[in-house]
């Protein structure tokens, strides 16, 4: 057992084991993990596991001078954690005592527990400051450098290394934040969402600027049946029933279907929802279709810092696989003449601008309606001949946004 006030870095120790020797994201394992504790609590456990990750790379930078070999993986997650917070601002005597302290508590790592004070006292904060950004892992950052080279990569590792803000989707009129040129409010510094002006009221939905641009590329006409596609957590369902059309929203998981519902009815908004695998479903032909294709999402790394080390990129090859097969699946729900707005939350070419080059090839007929991606805030530089690539670096100045590839098909008459 630990004290209350080390329990919160504790638990954050805990979670960076279950992402890095687990596998498992933390958007998996964190509702269980602090489901029962009070909300501050909670808030910090989160806060510190999220800034652990983010500055992993430096960390252990930071660390290398000091280990002569390299300790137990707990034990080098409990230096990470703490050399990230005393470096962050954190009163150097209480961090290195919680983390003592924590390596104490288990009996595999007690023995270890003198070498954890000894390091973490030598923490020194103006090195942390002329240490690089944090890389991205090197299975990872190979791939991005192939496909963006090496300085765009940076770039995007200086707007993963600063974390995201929040950004909302209005309904109706938002009194808070700062209003983007594409159309979304975003806040740099809030509490409880659930807190915040509107939320009750369902004037406004939780959704990066970036993810907000699909449903708008789409644009549908009011009454128009619009199919959506692995639709949870539900933003672009949102989205597409405030646009006034007939929206059928279809994903495979129940319990985020249901968090779907939810956010529908406290926004006063109705939309069709199936719980069904999306390659075995089958209605009348729509007269659009709204794919958001399950992916890798490593264009969420600066909200998802945990990602990168919890993957390898062994599991990328069957969801390109996927995502074709999603493609092909959607154009034939949809109507001759009608539109297909096919996006990922990915960095990587291969989900984006290599889909279409191959969807291309398996439908020559096809057509790509590209004029539909110049929305207002949408900078032409951003639009190649596939689609519309956003980087979480574009917009640096604002906070960035996060990682994704948009394009629009039309199929033929």
């Amino acid at each position: 057992m630990v004290s209350d006030a080390a329990k919160p870095r504790k638990l954050a120790v805990d979670l960076m084991g279950e992402v890095i020797e687990g596998g498992r994201l933390l958007s998996e394992v964190m509702p269980r993990r602090l489901e029962k504790l009070a909300p501050e609590e909670r808030a910090r456990t989160q806060r510190l596991v999220l800034e652990a990750f983010r500055g992993m790379d430096r960390a252990d930078r930071l660390l290398g001078p000091f280990l002569k070999k390299r300790p137990s993986p707990r034990v080098l997650n409990i230096l990470r954690l703490g050399v990230v917070e005393i470096c962050s601002g954190g009163a150097a005597h209480g961090v290195v005592n919680a983390c003592v302290e924590i390596a104490k508590a288990n009996p595999e790592t007690q023995r270890q527990a003198g070498l954890v004070n000894a390091v973490l006292r030598k923490v020194d904060v103006e090195k942390w400051a002329a240490l690089p950004v944090p890389r991205l892992p090197k299975w990872l950052r190979k791939v991005l450098v192939a496909d963006f080279g090496k300085e765009d990569v940076a770039a995007m590792e200086v707007a993963h290394f600063a974390g995201a803000p929040l950004d909302v989707t209005p309904k109706g009129a938002v009194e808070f934040g700062e209003a983007l040129p594409t159309g979304s409010k975003r806040l740099r510094d809030y509490g409880q969402v659930s807190a915040l002006p509107g939320y009750e009221a369902g004037d406004w939905w939780v959704q990066d600027a970036a993810a907000a641009l699909p449903a708008k590329v789409l644009a549908p006409a009011k009454g128009a049946r619009v199919l959506d596609l692995c639709a949870a957590p539900g933003g672009k369902t949102m989205q597409l029933a405030a646009m006034g059309a007939d929206v059928t929203a279809v994903d495979i998981s129940k319990s985020r279907m249901g968090r779907v519902e939810e956010n529908l009815a406290r926004c006063g908004l109705t939309a069709e929802l199936v719980v069904s695998d999306a390659l075995e479903y089958e209605a009348a032909p729509f007269d659009a279709v709204l794919l958001d294709a399950p992916c890798t999402a490593t264009g969420t790394i600066r909200r998802h810092p945990d990602l990168p080390y919890a993957k390898d990129g062994g599991d990328f090859p069957s969801l390109f696989e996927l995502q074709e097969h999603l493609i092909d699946r959607a154009l034939g729900l949809l109507k001759p003449g009608g539109r297909l707005v096919f996006c990922t939350c990915s960095l990587l070419i291969d989900e984006g601008e290599e889909q279409v080059r191959d969807a291309m090839l398996r439908h020559p007929d096809l057509e790509l309606d590209l004029e539909a991606l110049n929305l207002p805030g949408v900078d032409a530089s951003w639009i190649g001949p596939e689609g519309l690539r956003l980087r979480p670096d574009f917009w640096a100045d604002r906070g960035g946004m996060d990682g994704f590839f948009i394009t629009a098909f039309r199929k033929p008459g």
